[in-house]
């Protein structure tokens, strides 16, 4: 789909009908349509093509764009396909191709640091009707995610979560005392940043700032996801990645630096 979008937004920007695009192919509007929308594929060659019919000179895009177009990837996330809703798919299947993450968090801990238990707190209340299998499901989903940043390659991480959001009792005081514990063991890593706003901190406005963050091969193909009414949010506009980045860029700045914010996650796993 993302694909699709890209070439669509490159055939825009020359002014070009799909028709016109899809007769440099050899196709009809249909097929074109059907590229566009994520429907079908397309060839890297064809990728390639258009990309020279759109006037595109960017070859770090069109090779990041032709790679898309050849990879067959079906990850860990695949298994959980008849299990649980289709969205559940799209976001381990972002991060598997991020080159880096950013987290910004105001009233939850990010769900890469989150513990098994704490996760489990909070889908059995968000969704009280569920039964026990359906929750652990999710759970273990959730889990398993927390490869991008266990494996021996990981994806370079930043988390900036704001106080609240380490003090929101999700569990009983157990759950809460290990869920600081895993944030403070997994902070010593080297591909790992994890930055604090305190809740004493002058003149923050920021509240609403909260998103992940992938970094794509290029910075075209970033994208940032952000919880609505209906799921998840995803953002792959040029001038809306340019805003988001300028958002965690200031939270970041009015963040605790990371030596500082440990200190500060030990001092409130010793009020516990």
């Amino acid at each position: 789909m993302r694909l699709g979008t890209e070439l669509r937004r490159l055939r825009e920007a020359t002014g070009m009908k799909a028709r016109e695009a899809a007769e440099l192919l050899g196709a009809d509007s249909v097929q074109m349509s059907q590229i566009e929308s994520g429907v079908a594929g397309v060839s890297a060659e064809r990728v390639r093509r258009l990309a020279a019919h759109y006037a595109c000179t960017d070859e770090a895009l069109i090779d990041a764009l032709a790679a898309m177009a050849t990879d067959r990837t079906r990850g860990w996330w695949e298994e959980y396909r008849e299990q649980l809703p289709a969205r559940f798919m799209d976001l381990p299947e972002l991060e598997h191709h991020a080159r880096f993450r950013w987290d910004v968090e105001f009233l939850h801990v990010p769900g890469l640091l989150q513990t098994a238990d704490y996760a489990r707190r909070l889908f059995s209340y968000v969704n009280p009707e569920f039964p026990q299998s359906d929750v652990e499901q999710r759970v273990d989903h959730r889990m398993r995610r927390r490869v991008i940043i266990e494996r021996p390659d990981p994806v370079p991480y930043e988390a900036v979560i704001h106080e609240g959001a380490l003090r929101i009792r999700v569990g009983d005081r157990s759950t809460a005392r290990a869920q600081l514990t895993r944030i403070l063991e997994i902070s010593e890593a080297e591909h790992v940043t994890v930055r604090i706003i305190p809740f004493d901190l002058d003149g923050f406005g920021g509240a609403g700032s909260a998103m992940v963050y992938a970094g794509g091969p290029v910075p075209e193909l970033d994208t940032v996801v952000r919880d609505g009414p209906g799921g998840p949010v995803y953002i792959d506009t040029e001038a809306q990645l340019n805003r988001y980045r300028t958002r965690f860029r200031r939270v970041e700045a009015a963040s605790l630096a990371p030596d500082r914010s440990r200190d500060f996650i030990h001092r409130l796993s010793k009020e516990l």
